[in-house]
């Protein structure tokens, strides 16, 4: 699995977790609901500053959001 496809995964697993919208989310970052979106379909690659932002509001440190994308990449790797 490519490194933004992993990223937009637990960045929805978060935000639905959270029951948060793409629309509520980008009001409370401050972000463009499109931008959250492109994020999620693995489009664009957030900044470490970006991540900090989210998971802040999606409780959860950026730590363990970039452990649990690492495990996805990693697993991914580890098929083949």
């Amino acid at each position: 699995m490519k490194l933004e496809q992993a990223v937009g995964l637990v960045l929805r697993k978060h935000r639905t977790v959270e029951k948060i919208s793409q629309f509520k989310l980008a009001k409370l970052t401050g972000y463009d609901r499109s931008f959250i979106s492109l994020l999620e379909r693995g489009h664009r690659t957030p900044t470490v500053k970006t991540i900090f932002v989210l998971t802040t509001h999606l409780k959860i440190s950026p730590s363990r959001f970039i452990d649990e994308v690492h495990q996805l990449v990693e697993s991914d790797i580890m098929e083949y």
